[in-house]
């Protein structure tokens, strides 16, 4: 048995359009796809280390069983991590592939390019960023400890060689597409889709369930 989780990105849930997709493409092939709101307990304190925490923390109350993280944006960012750490603590739920959808890989370096520097350097002095939730469908405040935290995470220096499949879009303005296939150079345990698609990759969605299955071994559409 493998236990499948889905780890949606920044300012956006469980209920975003890729997960109620692959959840449902999953479901028919008899598969659960378990979807934790990283929002929770509140969105204005959420960082890279706590997103790890109750990640871990969902998958100890599960049976013992390999795991298959499939990461959108900053879940993907979270989904790396979390492989390596797994990878190091030999634990009952190892993580045994990656999907990893226009990841962020330079969450920590980069942070959000629509802000600037003089924007990054507003929110670090200011403390707080107001951004639009599109889960809430209105704006939201997040502490610079988000992005502050996501600096001790270094996606480049990464040892896991976990299986991974990424899929991204050459016209994400929100994720360079050049780091990420920078990340997938020299090595080999990642194959790297790049897709005619924006950061949102909403005109893929039947594209990433034929990558996804083929990769989880599913066999057939469903």
């Amino acid at each position: 048995m493998r236990h499948l989780f889905y780890l949606h990105g920044l300012a956006s849930s469980p209920r975003s359009s890729k997960a109620r997709y692959l959840a449902g493409r999953l479901a028919a092939h008899g598969l659960t796809l378990h979807c934790p709101d990283l929002n929770e307990p509140d969105f204005a304190t959420l960082t890279t280390t706590r997103m790890l925490q109750q990640v871990a923390a969902r998958l100890r109350r599960l049976p013992e069983a390999p795991v298959a993280l499939i990461g959108s944006s900053l879940g993907a960012f979270v989904a790396l991590h979390l492989a390596e750490r797994a990878a190091g603590e030999a634990p009952a739920h190892p993580v045994e592939k990656l999907v990893l959808l226009a990841p962020a890989f330079d969450f920590g370096r980069a942070g959000m390019p629509a802000l600037g520097a003089a924007g990054l350097a507003r929110w670090r002095r200011d403390g707080w960023l107001e951004m639009q939730h599109h889960a809430y469908g209105a704006p939201r405040r997040v502490h610079y400890a988000l992005y502050g935290d996501a600096g001790r995470y270094d996606s480049f220096a990464v040892r896991t060689t976990v299986p991974t499949l990424v899929c991204h879009g050459r016209r994400d303005e929100v994720v360079d597409p050049a780091m990420v296939e920078q990340f997938a150079a020299g090595r080999p345990h990642v194959r790297l889709v790049m897709l005619d698609d924006d950061h949102q990759l909403g005109g893929s969605l039947e594209r990433l369930w034929t990558e996804t299955a083929a990769f989880l071994g599913l066999g057939g559409p469903a």
